[in-house]
């Protein structure tokens, strides 16, 4: 039922054999969409265990709103189990967590799902070891009988006034904790995860960062052209020129950006058809 394998970076690691023994069962499901859709929401995260007990269309493995809403993870969607009873669907796991937004009477109370993918993780570390997450008819969620067969119950914190979900939105809020917590704990590199932050594009070998002593000479050239312009009061300079630095020292601007940043500041405090030395002054031309 699993490919470990398709882990991607992890293949053929502990991370994988982690992620390929963790199932994601769903009782009793009205809306093949809903399956289909649960099948993304997983594969995107890793993991392709699905499980579904007594799906109202047997059929939803070729069901076209099915197959649309799973994209790119039709392969886990056409590999899926079909059980006739929860009990069947949960053979051969050692740890199962059954998805509620409330306490049940006679259930584990709900632990939230950061520290059930947690405890996940830390089961798995065990061989041979698997995990279950197991969510409930769309409508009604799991019956009691059915917490009652899982060894602990999770929830996802929400606005308590619209706390309900669609089943792939929990399966994926699920899917992705459990995807940090293996990762972290085998040490796995995450290939998703983005390498550096590119709201700050790494500086060219030939344009690199000013440094401070070239971003303070730019400073007190705005501070003169801002001046020039009577956008700045010398005498009474309030907080701007600690915004505008705080603006561009955010920025992390490089040697040509300075240099831009400094003829703005030079064309401010004279034209430069009136500077003296100025391209036009010395060739002639604009």
């Amino acid at each position: 039922m699993h490919n470990p394998d398709s882990i991607g970076s992890a293949s053929g690691s502990p991370a994988a054999a982690a992620f390929g023994r963790v199932r994601f069962i769903l009782v009793e499901p009205s809306h093949v969409g809903n399956i289909g859709s649960c099948a993304r929401a997983i594969r995107t995260m890793g993991f392709d265990g699905l499980c579904v007990v007594a799906p109202r269309d047997p059929n939803f493995r070729t069901a076209p709103e099915a197959i649309a809403l799973a994209a790119s993870a039709g392969d886990v969607l056409a590999a899926a189990t079909v059980y006739d009873t929860l009990a069947q669907a949960l053979e051969g796991v050692q740890l199962a967590f059954a998805t509620t937004g409330y306490a049940r009477e006679f259930g584990a109370p709900p632990v939230e799902v950061r520290v059930a993918a947690r405890d996940c993780a830390r089961a798995l570390a065990a061989p041979g070891v698997q995990v279950a997450f197991v969510f409930g008819p769309e409508r009604t969620g799991l019956s009691n009988a059915d917490v009652q067969r899982c060894h602990q119950c999770c929830s996802i914190p929400a606005d308590p006034v619209r706390a309900s979900l669609n089943l792939s939105q929990a399966a994926q809020v699920v899917a992705y904790e459990t995807r940090r917590e293996l990762l972290d704990a085998t040490g796995a590199p995450d290939a998703a995860a983005p390498r550096r932050d590119h709201s700050q594009p790494a500086p060219r070998a030939d344009d690199p960062l000013a440094s401070v002593e070239q971003t303070e000479a730019m400073f007190e050239h705005l501070a003169q052209g801002l001046a020039a312009v009577g956008y700045l009061d010398p005498a009474e300079p309030k907080h701007l020129l600690a915004r505008v630095r705080r603006l561009l020292l955010r920025a992390r601007p490089t040697v040509t950006e300075v240099d831009i940043l400094r003829g703005i500041a030079s064309a401010m405090v004279l034209p430069r058809h009136l500077r003296a030395g100025g391209k036009k002054g010395r060739d002639g031309q604009g």
